[in-house]
């Protein structure tokens, strides 16, 4: 008995994927007869100085040039830094003396940056007005060449 009721379940799912291939045939054939004409013109669309989309074309009086070479992409290149610009002027914050270390504050920017004693020219203390170079260590923006005002 069971296998007879299976057949007529695999038969009904049979009629029943007919059925639907069927619809769909018949809207397929219905969207194709009711189709418009499509025309060029009416299906064009602008962009307009802003970007904007729009269904007139735009103004050739407002039209930009762009020389592909002026587009950068990407990092721009560095440009040489003058060596003036490296040397700056700050007050040592801390400076731990058994240590070897301390912190230089920039008066210009106020970032303050660490200094070693091994980069130092002079010895300095706490409060002294120094000029210094930044240097890129591996944690960080470091002060060299330290000298005293």
């Amino acid at each position: 008995m069971a296998k007879s009721q299976e057949a007529w379940n695999k038969k009904e799912r049979e009629k029943q994927k007919q059925k639907s291939k069927k619809e769909k045939e018949e809207r397929k054939k219905e969207r194709k007869e009711n189709a418009k004409p499509g025309n060029l013109e009416n299906m064009m669309a602008y962009v307009d100085e802003n970007g904007n989309l729009s269904s007139t074309p735009p103004d050739p009086r407002k039209k930009i040039v762009v020389n592909a070479e002026d587009i950068e992409i990407g990092v721009p290149k560095q440009k040489p830094v003058d060596p003036k610009d490296l040397i700056r002027k700050g007050k040592v914050t801390f400076f731990n003396e058994t240590k070897g270390f301390g912190f230089i504050r920039d008066q210009q920017t106020g970032e303050s940056y660490f200094v070693h004693v091994n980069s130092c020219a002079e010895p300095i203390q706490q409060h002294s007005v120094v000029s210094f170079e930044i240097e890129m260590g591996p944690k960080g923006a470091n002060a060299v060449n330290v000298k005293l005002v």
